[in-house]
C-alpha cells in the first residue's frame, strides 16, 4: 500500500516536472524568435512647416522612437552606473549578482532582491509577466542569455531604452524626454538624463511633476554613482549637476495645440494612412502650417468674438442665444496655396465642427469682386458709371407661382448714379444688379463657373451672394484674384513618411490661370480702396504700412459676416455668424433699428485687421506694397487715378460682349 501512494506520488510529481519543462521549452524556443522581432508602437508626430510640433498620434502606449546612435553617450552611462555597471562584459545575467540576491531572498523567505541585468529587464517587459516566480525567473534568465546571442549590446540599449516605461503614459527615454522637460535627448541637462534614469527604478514615485523631492534625491544617487563609484563624469560636472534646479512640465500625451487642424490632416491622410496605423506605425507629417502665425490668428478670432458678445450684452441678447455665435478663420499663401492657419472656431472644447472645412454658409457680396472683374474684361473700368436706383423685379418661382424681387443696399439709401470702382468699395447692391445686367447676366454666370463656382443658380440673386459654399473653398476661389489671376488649390499635408523615410502622402498642388496679371492688378487696385478709403467698407482692417485689398460680406438679416483681404504675401478670410443659421442679432417686435452694426466690416474687418498688425510685429521684413505689372497706365478721371490696360493692347475679351434681353433669370 506504501509503495503504491509512494509510486502514485513519484508519478504525479514527474509528470509536473515534464509539464513545467514543456512549458518553459515551448517558452524558451517559440518565444525568441517573437523577442528578437518585437515591433513595438510608435507614435506619430505632426509638425509645423517650421518643425514645431503641433501633436502626436498616440496609441495606448505613447512612444517617440530613438535609435542608438543619436542616444548620448552620457545617458547610456548614467543607465549603466545605477541599473547594470558590468552590462559589456557580461552575457545577459551577472552570476555574481544573482547569487547575492538568491542569499538575500532566501533569509527573507521571499523574493526582495532580483539581481536583473538590463538585459533581463529588456526581456521580462517585452514578453514576460513580473510575477515574482521562480519559474519566471528561470525563463528570464534563459531567455536573457539567447538574447545576448542574437542581439549586440547596443541594439539591447537601443530597444530596452525605447521600450522602458517612464511614467505619464511617456514609453521610451526619448518620449520622456520631450514630455517631461520639452527637449530632443541631446539638449537634455547632466541632471535631467539623472532625472529620466532615475524614473525606471519606480515611475510613479520618482515622477518630478509630483514628487520632485523624491526625484531630484533619487537623480543625484546616480549622480553620485557616476561620480564618486565609477569616475565617469568630473567633480565640476558633479557639481554643476547637483546644483541645478529641475522644471519639469506636466502636459499631455497627444500634446494638441491646434486640434482642428490635426482632424483636417487626419481626414486628408485618411485614404492612404489610417488613425489606427499612424497611432502604431511612426510616421512624421511635415504641414504648410505656421504655429506662429496660427496663435496670431486664434487670439485675433477670439478677440472679435468677444467684442461681438460684449455688443450682444448690452443689446441685452440671452445667454443661449450668445452662446450660439461662433467664429472662424483661414491664413493662407495665396501665391503657394499653403494653409498657413486654420482656425474652425472659437473654442474646440466647446464644438469640434470645423466651420473652414466643414460648413456651408452663403458668402453675401463675397461674391462681388469676381462679377466686377469679369466686368474689367469686358472693358469696364473704375471710372465706369452703374445705375445705384430702386428696382423691382418680377419672375416666376420653380413652382410657378408669380413672385417680386426687391433687392436693397445695406444702408437702405440710393444715390442715383456712382462709379463702378465706389459701387464695390462701398457694396452697393443696387449698383451690382445693374453691373450685371449691363455686362449680360449669361456672361456673369458662365464667368463664375469658369472662375470656379460650383452648382451655382441661374438667378440674379446670385449677384448678391445667396450661393453657399464653405469657407475653404471661397479661399481657394479667392487666390485667383489674391495670386494674379491664377487659381491654386490651398495645401495642408505637405509630406507624410513612414518611419523607413518613405512619403506616403502630400496634398497633391494644383494651378489654374484665369485673367491675365494686368485684368486681375485693376481688380486689385480697387479692392486696395475698400480697405484705405476714408469709408470704405473694410476700413477696420487698415494697417500701417501695409498694403491690404479686401471685401466684405453680409447675407440678409446678418446670418453671416465675412471679410475676405490679402496683402501682397498673406490671403485672410475671417467669418462670424451663428451655427443654427438665425441672425446675429435678431430685431424685436416694432423696432426699426436693431442698434447693432452686423456686417463684415464691423465684426470681421477688425479680427484681420489685428492678424496684420501682429504679422508685421513678427514679420517687419515682409512685403508691403502690391506691384503693379506692366502694360498698366493710370488715367486721371474727375481728380481720381484710375487704372487701365495699355489702349494699344485690348483688355482680355473687350471685343466679346454678348448683347442679351434684360431677362432676370439666367
Amino acid at each position: 500500500m506504501l509503495k503504491k501512494i509512494f509510486l502514485g506520488v513519484g508519478l504525479l510529481i514527474l509528470g509536473g516536472l515534464s509539464i513545467i519543462s514543456y512549458d518553459f521549452y515551448t517558452t524558451v524556443s517559440t518565444r525568441i524568435d517573437e523577442l528578437l522581432e518585437h515591433d513595438m508602437d510608435i507614435s506619430s508626430e505632426i509638425f509645423d512647416r517650421n518643425g514645431n510640433k503641433i501633436a502626436n498620434i498616440v496609441s495606448d502606449e505613447y512612444r517617440l522612437y530613438v535609435k542608438y546612435n543619436d542616444i548620448p553617450s552620457r545617458i547610456i552611462e548614467a543607465l549603466l552606473a545605477i541599473e547594470d555597471t558590468s552590462f559589456f562584459e557580461h552575457d545577459g545575467i551577472n552570476i555574481e549578482a544573482i547569487f547575492r540576491a538568491a542569499i538575500k531572498d532566501v533569509i527573507a523567505m521571499e523574493m526582495v532582491e532580483g539581481a536583473s541585468t538590463i538585459t533581463q529587464q529588456f526581456v521580462r517587459n517585452a514578453i514576460l509577466t513580473r510575477d515574482k516566480t521562480i519559474l519566471r525567473k528561470l525563463k528570464e534568465v534563459v531567455l536573457a542569455y539567447e538574447v545576448e546571442k542574437h542581439m549586440s549590446k547596443e541594439m539591447i540599449l537601443e530597444q530596452y531604452l525605447n521600450k522602458i516605461y517612464f511614467g505619464r503614459g511617456y514609453h521610451g527615454i526619448r518620449t520622456a524626454s520631450k514630455g517631461y522637460f520639452h527637449k530632443e535627448l541631446n539638449a537634455l541637462t547632466l541632471k535631467e538624463m539623472a532625472i529620466l534614469i532615475g524614473l525606471i527604478k519606480a515611475p510613479s514615485f520618482y515622477d518630478p511633476t509630483k514628487n520632485l523631492e523624491q526625484s531630484v534625491g533619487r537623480a543625484n544617487r546616480v549622480l553620485d554613482r557616476m561620480y564618486s563609484g565609477l569616475g565617469w563624469i568630473t567633480k565640476s560636472e558633479y557639481e554643476e549637476a547637483i546644483k541645478e534646479e529641475i522644471k519639469p512640465f506636466r502636459t499631455t500625451k497627444t500634446q494638441n495645440v491646434a486640434p482642428y487642424i490635426v482632424d483636417e490632416v487626419l481626414r486628408r491622410v485618411s485614404s492612404t494612412v489610417t488613425k489606427d496605423e499612424l497611432k502604431k506605425g511612426g510616421y512624421k507629417i511635415d504641414t504648410t502650417i505656421d504655429l506662429q502665425l496660427h496663435e496670431i490668428m486664434t487670439t485675433a478670432l477670439r478677440n472679435g468674438h468677444k467684442n461681438i458678445i460684449e455688443k450682444l450684452d448690452k443689446r441685452g441678447v440671452s445667454e443661449s442665444e450668445k452662446k450660439k455665435l461662433n467664429g472662424a478663420a483661414i491664413v493662407l499663401n495665396p501665391h503657394s496655396g499653403e494653409i498657413l492657419s486654420m482656425v474652425g472656431g472659437v473654442s474646440y472644447k466647446e464644438s469640434v465642427f470645423n466651420r473652414v472645412t466643414q460648413g456651408e454658409r452663403q458668402i453675401g457680396s463675397s461674391i462681388k469682386p469676381f462679377i466686377y472683374q469679369t466686368a474689367i474684361n469686358y472693358g469696364f473700368s473704375g471710372a465706369s458709371i452703374l445705375y445705384d436706383v430702386q428696382k423691382t423685379y418680377e419672375y416666376i418661382d420653380g413652382e410657378g407661382n408669380e413672385q417680386k424681387w426687391r433687392p436693397q443696399n445695406y444702408s437702405k439709401k440710393v444715390k442715383g448714379t456712382v462709379s463702378l470702382r465706389d459701387a464695390l468699395v462701398f457694396s452697393k447692391n443696387l449698383a451690382t444688379i445693374s453691373l450685371v445686367e449691363s455686362v449680360g447676366a449669361g456672361n456673369i454666370y458662365n464667368a463664375l463657373v469658369n472662375y470656379g463656382f460650383k452648382t451655382i443658380s441661374r438667378n440674379l440673386s446670385t449677384s448678391l451672394g445667396s450661393y453657399s459654399t464653405s469657407m475653404l473653398n471661397l479661399a481657394h476661389l479667392y487666390t485667383t484674384i489674391a495670386n494674379g489671376g491664377t487659381r491654386v488649390k490651398p495645401i495642408l499635408v505637405s509630406s507624410v513618411k513612414s518611419k523607413s523615410g518613405d512619403e506616403v502622402y502630400k496634398d497633391d498642388r494644383e494651378e489654374v490661370t484665369i485673367d491675365s496679371p494686368q485684368q486681375n492688378y485693376l481688380m486689385v487696385d480697387i479692392m486696395k480702396d475698400v480697405v484705405h478709403r476714408t469709408w470704405g467698407s473694410g476700413r477696420r482692417a487698415r494697417t500701417k504700412g501695409l498694403d491690404i485689398a479686401g471685401k466684405t460680406g453680409t447675407t440678409n438679416y446678418g446670418k453671416d459676416v465675412w471679410f475676405n483681404s490679402f496683402s501682397p504675401t498673406h490671403q485672410v478670410h475671417v467669418w462670424f455668424g451663428k451655427d443654427d443659421n438665425t441672425p446675429i442679432v435678431e430685431k424685436k417686435a416694432g423696432e426699426k433699428k436693431i442698434g447693432i452694426a452686423v456686417a463684415g466690416g464691423v465684426m470681421s474687418a477688425p479680427v484681420a485687421g489685428e492678424f496684420f498688425q501682429e504679422l508685421l510685429k513678427l514679420e517687419p521684413y515682409v512685403e508691403r506694397e502690391f506691384k503693379m505689372p506692366i502694360g498698366i497706365n493710370r488715367f486721371k478721371f474727375n481728380g481720381k487715378f484710375e487704372n487701365f490696360t495699355d489702349i494699344s493692347k485690348p483688355p482680355l475679351i473687350r471685343n466679346e460682349i454678348v448683347e442679351e434681353s434684360e431677362s432676370l433669370i439666367f
